[in-house]
């Protein structure tokens, strides 16, 4: 008798395994989630680094968008049949306001054209429009999104199903980070270096050290662009960011003026933790870090679109003068720049163990 309920359990396990490992397998071949949050930030260096590949266009092929098959929460993008879910990346393009969708097939044969054909449809709202473009053996799906978006998805079938969701339902803590000037507008010019290199340099510094936390970081570039004010404070309001720190560089007539001080927001009250008090705390923590001198704290002037128009605790650090001979040595020293990003990154912690 034993020996024969034995022999049933055994049995029965053996059926639960297969089972167990058959949906596996099932979900495996059929469902898969896609990493969906490959974030613009991470993707610029691999960009830079493929430029004799060919620029994606401005502007491809348009996709047709079937806004009346709103049937289901997900925004659907067809795949072509012999793509596997491993050669589909979604990157969140929150600089541009665009969805990308890359896809790197074994073969590109009849991928320039399958979008001609097959079209996205579902929840369309948030989409303005769809492009698609072939660069070499990478076919790039570029959509025109409404907002900042992250993305809950799905690979299905050889569907692509993509939720939008608000950044502040996903991550609990969300900073907007702006180094100051890009592209034409370099800021203050040195013989050997622009203000724009600098604070590029120390934003991606401040990234290394913010990736090993779980604050979410959006910076309004990440190279030699340069968005328009009116972008850069938006970024903040659409991610409902929790500060805004621009970091620009110092310049005076006057090649005596040295020293950092910080820039606030007079206009717009924010009680308990405001604009005036993330710069006092951002001008002592640099200042510390680099063991340099405190200028103190500024009202923004009324030209100052990026503080002033902020809804969100917004401050500017002014690292140093590059008007100023000694600290434009310092300002291009590696080992200056990691500690100025360091006193970015305390002020940043210690704002949120308030």
């Amino acid at each position: 008798m034993q020996k024969e309920l034995m022999k049933k359990a055994v049995m029965m396990c053996s059926a639960f395994v297969a089972a167990a490992m058959g949906v596996m397998l099932y979900f495996c071949a059929n469902k898969v989630v896609v990493v969906a949050d490959v974030a613009q930030d991470e993707v610029v260096k691999e960009q830079e680094e493929s430029v004799e590949d060919g620029e994606p266009a401005e502007d491809g092929n348009a996709i047709p968008i079937d806004r009346n098959r709103e049937n289901t929460n997900y925004f659907c993008v067809p795949i072509p049949p012999d793509v596997r879910v491993e050669d589909v990346t979604i990157e969140n393009h929150y600089m541009d306001r665009e969805l990308w969708v890359s896809i790197v097939p074994e073969d590109m044969s009849g991928k320039d054209v399958f979008y001609e054909d097959n079209g996205v449809y579902g929840s369309c709202q948030k989409v303005v429009d769809g492009h698609f473009e072939v660069e070499r053996k990478r076919l790039y799906l570029r959509f025109g999104l409404t907002g900042v978006y992250e993305y809950h998805s799905i690979f299905e079938n050889n569907t692509l199903y993509i939720e939008f969701v608000p950044p502040k339902e996903v991550y609990d803590k969300i900073v907007v980070i702006d180094p100051a000037y890009g592209a034409e507008d370099i800021g203050v010019e040195n013989d050997t270096i622009a203000a724009k290199n600098i604070t590029l340099q120390i934003a991606k510094a401040l990234k290394e050290k913010l990736d090993e936390t779980d604050i979410k970081v959006y910076y309004t570039r990440m190279d030699d662009s340069n968005p328009e004010e009116e972008y850069r404070v938006k970024l903040a309001e659409a991610t409902k960011a929790d500060m805004l720190i621009r970091i620009e560089v110092g310049g005076a007539e006057s090649s005596k003026q040295y020293g950092t001080e910080a820039v606030y927001n007079s206009r717009f009250f924010i009680p308990g933790f405001g604009s005036v008090e993330l710069a006092d705390l951002l001008e002592r923590e640099v200042v510390t870090a680099i063991r340099g001198k405190a200028n103190g704290l500024l009202e923004a002037e009324q030209t100052d679109t990026v503080i002033n128009e902020a809804t969100v605790p917004a401050a500017t650090i002014r690292v140093g003068y590059l008007t100023n001979g000694q600290e434009a040595i310092l300002l291009q020293r590696e080992d200056y720049i990691e500690k100025i990003a360091e006193g970015i990154y305390q002020t940043i912690l210690k704002v949120y163990e308030r």
